[in-house]
């Protein structure tokens, strides 16, 4: 008898409150996340404005003016984000606030994946059908064919960045298209999978069988650990790296986000950057059933933020909903690439899921207009999907289901 595998639900969880010491240094706290109080002790993001008297945070000027308050650098943000993580106590975090050229300093918080599990039969081994998820954005409508024909070039030419707990670069669906970036972790260059969530999402984006852009390359940014866990300093990194070394035309996948519905403004603002430099970003809408306008960095306008759907078309009753949301995609049992073996498949549930879907069609346009910007690229995705067809999307929803033309 097959294996059982795991059905997973998946959302990056803030296991703290949120806390931004303002420029004038008093400090303010934002609402909880759903996993307790586990902060990153001590740390701190630290953003410099950009301007005139403002040094740039790769200068030494720059380094001094957050060490003269008592911060010790820890990291060095230099495209993402003009700013640093830092470790600092309370008092010094204040000070450091009250320059009038920091623009923000908030407190660095400890995430996590939230894993919800059911025990279903192990998909079988050597099936000739595709996962039905690819099979229904191919079609405008729900009756499955049982096929999923990808445009020609299938994304050849385009690269997509799956920053995520790594990739099991070696796997069979990759078929050697897939290469380590950096891992934040363990700070070296082998982007290692431990947990499993990265290689499913890269694999549901881009692998030979289970993927929508099937000749897209795929480079693992590895943020979170084995256990899933990580820091916002760690994602901000990732991020960083990639918006320095992207090779173009390029998306972005972030299946992460806070769980806490309070803005994380270093996040947006490092997702901002990356779309001013020309980087399509498919970001996870979240999985907690409510309006994703609330979520970090989902909320960030000009990013493809990607609902969940089941095989029915109706809303995956955990995805969040409402006008921060562009698309949605087929997100509830998903079948693909497990970092168990080179030839392992696992079962999935979340918007971590429904986002690749998006990644590779957007890598698929991008392989047909190699200079087209985000802007364009998500008016393309959103032009082309399929109107009217989810059930139950949500209040302000837009009612608009992925889409890959043949």
């Amino acid at each position: 008898m097959a294996a059982p595998a795991a059905v997973v639900a998946v959302v990056l969880v803030v296991l703290s409150p949120a806390q931004t010491v303002p420029a004038q240094g008093v400090q303010a706290t934002g609402g909880a996340g759903t996993q307790g109080h586990i902060a990153a002790d001590h740390g701190y993001i630290v953003a410099l404005k950009r301007g005139p008297g403002v040094p740039m945070a790769a200068s030494g000027a720059g380094r001094a003016l957050v060490e003269r308050y008592g911060a010790r650098v820890r990291r060095v943000y230099r495209t993402a984000l003009n700013g640093y993580a830092v470790r600092a106590n309370a008092a010094q975090a204040g000070r450091l606030a009250a320059d009038p050229r920091i623009a923000s300093v908030t407190r660095d918080e400890r995430v996590s994946l939230r894993w919800s599990r059911a025990r279903l039969p192990a998909p079988p081994r050597g099936r000739a059908r595709p996962p039905w998820g690819l099979d229904r954005i191919d079609q405008p409508d729900r009756r499955l064919d049982g096929a999923y024909t990808a445009p020609r070039g299938g994304g050849r030419g385009t690269t997509i960045y799956v920053i995520d707990s790594g990739v099991r670069t070696s796997h069979e669906d990759f078929g050697g298209r897939a290469r380590s970036g950096w891992d934040f972790v363990d700070d070296d260059p082998v982007a290692e999978d431990g947990n499993g969530h990265g290689t499913h999402v890269a694999a549901t984006a881009a692998g030979a069988r289970y993927g929508v852009a099937k000749e897209a390359a795929i480079v693992a940014v590895r943020v979170l650990d084995d256990r899933g866990e990580g820091t916002i300093a760690q994602v901000l990194a990732g991020m960083d790296w990639v918006l320095r070394h992207a090779r173009r035309p390029a998306v972005v996948n972030l299946s992460l986000g806070s769980a806490a519905a309070t803005p994380l403004p270093e996040w947006d603002a490092a997702v901002r950057a990356g779309i001013a430099a020309g980087l399509v970003f498919t970001v996870a809408a979240g999985n907690q059933d409510r309006s994703a306008a609330s979520f970090s960095p989902g909320r960030v306008p000009g990013a493809l933020t990607v609902g969940a759907t089941d095989r029915a078309d109706r809303r995956s009753g955990f995805s969040n909903w409402g006008p921060g949301v562009d698309l949605f995609a087929p997100g509830d049992r998903i079948v693909s690439a497990s970092d168990a073996s080179d030839t392992a498949v696992r079962t999935l549930s979340g918007t971590s899921m429904a986002a690749p879907h998006v990644a590779g069609a957007a890598a698929l346009y991008l392989a047909g207009h190699r200079f087209a910007t985000p802007a364009q690229v998500g008016a393309a995705l959103t032009a082309g999907a399929s109107k009217g067809r989810v059930r139950g999307a949500g209040p302000g929803s837009p009612n608009r289901l992925l889409r890959v033309a043949n």
